[in-house]
């Protein structure tokens, strides 16, 4: 069973950054399942890890959107996105290290940070880049 499914409203409106968007979901969705079939031990630590590289590249191409149509909230933005990245870091540690497992707090902590930041971050700047003809 899907913890976060793509929609419409989550859309962009650059096709890059809305597949992106989509294979983000979809890795916490496999993480959720291998969780719910009592598997998530033994999968755990490969999709933090994929998940953070992919944050970083997705991060990155956002970034250099900014950059190239100088968003005039890129500052802030990227102060976002060194923050999450700096807590899945975190929570790979803290994996490593045992002190954490996968749950269904660190599940919805995913979920909820990735629906809260494609819906008020990232539809942000979408009229700004689009208005600049980046679809």
């Amino acid at each position: 069973m899907a913890l976060f499914t793509w929609q419409d409203k989550y859309s962009v409106g650059i096709q890059q950054i809305d597949e992106q968007h989509k294979q983000l979901i979809k890795m916490i969705n496999e993480l959720n399942d291998a969780m719910l079939t009592g598997k998530g031990k033994d999968i755990l630590m490969p999709v933090l890890t994929k998940l953070a590289n992919y944050c970083v590249s997705h991060f990155a191409v956002e970034e250099k959107l900014f950059d190239t149509y100088a968003y005039p909230e890129t500052a802030d933005h990227k102060d976002k996105h060194h923050k999450m990245t700096a807590k899945v870091k975190a929570l790979i540690s803290e994996v490593q290290s045992g002190k954490s497992t996968i749950s269904v707090e660190v599940m919805n902590f995913l979920k909820n940070w990735l629906d809260k930041h494609i819906m008020e971050t990232d539809q942000k700047y979408a009229p700004y880049l689009n208005s600049k003809g980046i679809k």
